[in-house]
């Protein structure tokens, strides 16, 4: 009976219910595959928001970068990412142009300069910091581009035709001023102290471990709506791994007292 009833709470763990493993796409496909140590495509080609090409190759210029992917008419998380890295770097009291470079990058091929240059425009209105204007980057590029650069630091999306919307992982790339991937932070909330650290580390060229994964998706479908928002499900998910550790531990003790009486 112990066994049956610690059996039974690994499945309520490991699955969903069937109605919300029915409501959307397999979401396994849309996550990060870290690659720290991996170099960026330095010659692949980008647009700032004057319509200017951009090499990435070019976007470190001496200085540790950080890399955030995302798009501009994104209806869910990608302004909140950008906004919540905003906040922590003012805290770091950090310079953009001194201490490290910023690359904001479209996954949309559809999105042209004047939606980075709007974008760009409302971030530095909001977030006056030293060296914005001119070091923090908004960049497009065509799909070959993107892709190259999604496949280079492991960004796993894409375009869902059916909500006209991206579906995408949250998070930032820290990049050596040598164009090596240093480290990840993934999630949408950053803390200064984790930034600076990640970019001190990446300013000497260290490359750190893959970080812990997080699953939190740019999107989520609402049965009631018929709309993705914020992922609750892979909050809820990520919450269910660790009960899952909680239960083993449960497990093992359980048999264990079984065995003994």
């Amino acid at each position: 009976m112990i066994r049956r009833a610690v059996l039974l709470a690994f499945l309520a763990v490991l699955l969903p219910p069937p109605s919300v493993r029915a409501a959307g796409p397999d979401l396994a496909e849309y996550r990060w595959v870290q690659r720290p140590g991996a170099q960026l495509p330095d010659n692949d080609v980008l647009r700032d928001d004057a319509g200017r090409s951009v090499r990435v190759g070019d976007l470190m210029q001496g200085r540790p970068l950080i890399l955030v992917l995302g798009y501009f008419h994104c209806p869910n998380l990608c302004g909140l990412v950008r906004s919540t890295l905003f906040s922590a770097l003012g805290d770091t009291r950090l310079a953009a142009g001194r201490d490290y470079s910023l690359a904001a990058v479209s996954i949309d091929p559809n999105e042209t300069s004047a939606d980075s240059r709007a974008a760009k425009a409302a971030d530095v209105a909001a977030f006056p910091q030293p060296g914005a204007a001119s070091f923090w980057r908004y960049l497009t590029g065509d799909e070959r581009s993107i892709t190259a650069l999604a496949d280079a630091i492991g960004y796993r999306g894409r375009f869902d035709p059916r909500l006209k919307q991206f579906v995408h992982p949250t998070g930032l790339v820290i990049v050596t001023p040598e164009g090596v991937i240093s480290s990840y932070l993934l999630g949408f909330s950053y803390h200064p102290g984790d930034l600076r650290v990640a970019l001190a580390r990446a300013d000497r060229g260290t490359v750190q471990a893959a970080a812990l994964p997080v699953l939190l998706l740019c999107f989520h479908y609402d049965p009631t709506t018929g709309r993705y928002t914020l992922s609750i499900l892979k909050l809820l998910k990520l919450a269910a791994a660790l009960t899952l550790l909680t239960v083993a531990g449960l497990g093992v003790f359980l048999f264990r007292r079984e065995a003994q009486a």
